[in-house]
């Protein structure tokens, strides 16, 4: 199915402990290009989400952003330094012991407490499968919302190009069937001519004839038809495959806008110069078309 370039998708779910938000949207680009916005403390996830997300996206310009929040204090934890803590102890029994200053003794738990290098606040070291694979839960949710807009805009997208290649056609059918007729049009034309001006004079036919048929070989444009007819027929069967075409049909679309100069450059009639003129105008609009086909 075709897709557009252009997509947005966003979801949000609570797992385990963890509230995830994930929103993901792209614009028109050449290749695949991956941007994303993460936790500072999960910078681990960027490489992971470039993997998915690449792995179902092949081409534009896409942003992730990721909000991670912990419902649950339970990835800090208070570390207790043994050693200091009774080095202190020894020190203020000591201090109590001889009572030189005339201190009142008054030592208890809550003493230790105000020496803040005696506890240590400590972040847990995360369990980074356990967070990737919930994130990638609410991920796969927000890519699929994702590649729906995607494959919405690409309906219309086809439509559209469709259309365009129908009028191409038809300009095509009609130039078909005006070229035959330009060459009996010089004919008649020239002997006209020449009797004109040399009335007296006893026509060469073959010689007449000779001139005609190289005048038809010049303005010949049935190859370029064919061709240009092949093109729009293979542009149908892009637009109805399950892979990403638009580099593809970028190229074709090339190759239909040189068909279309060549009539273009042998048309020595006005009908068939105007529709040259509509053809490559719709080649245009096609070609701006499709530079948001993924």
């Amino acid at each position: 199915m075709i897709r557009s370039m252009t997509g947005y998708g966003r979801a949000q779910a609570v797992v385990g402990t963890m509230s995830i938000t994930v929103e993901i949207k792209s614009v028109n680009h050449r290749y695949f290009e991956f941007n994303s916005r993460v936790p500072r403390s999960y910078g681990f996830l960027d490489e992971k989400l470039k993997t998915y997300v690449g792995s179902r996206v092949s081409r534009g310009k896409v942003e992730c952003y990721v909000s991670v929040e912990n419902l649950e204090d339970d990835d800090v934890e208070i570390l207790v330094n043994h050693s200091l803590a009774e080095s202190y102890l020894n020190a203020l029994k000591e201090l109590a012991e001889r009572n030189q200053l005339n201190l009142r003794d008054d030592l208890a738990m809550s003493s230790l407490a105000r020496y803040n290098d005696v506890f240590a606040v400590h972040k847990k070291e995360a369990d980074e499968d356990k967070i990737w694979n919930a994130v990638q839960e609410v991920v796969s949710s927000a890519v699929d919302k994702f590649i729906l807009m995607r494959e919405t805009e690409g309906r219309k997208l086809k439509n559209d190009v469709l259309s365009r290649a129908d009028l191409i056609l038809e300009k095509v059918s009609a130039i078909e069937k005006r070229s035959p007729e330009t060459v009996k049009e010089y004919n008649d034309k020239l002997l006209a001519r020449i009797n004109e001006f040399l009335s007296d004079i006893q026509v060469d036919e073959q010689r007449l004839l000779t001139e005609c048929a190289i005048f038809a070989d010049k303005v010949a444009v049935a190859e370029e038809t064919v061709r240009l007819r092949s093109h729009i027929e293979q542009l149908r069967l892009f637009m109805d495959s399950n892979e990403a075409i638009g580099r593809k049909i970028d190229f074709l679309v090339q190759e239909m806008n040189r068909e279309a100069n060549t009539i273009g450059s042998k048309a020595q009639d006005v009908f068939i110069a105007r529709n040259v003129i509509d053809i490559k105008a719709e080649i245009e609009k096609i070609r701006e078309q499709i530079q948001n086909i993924e």
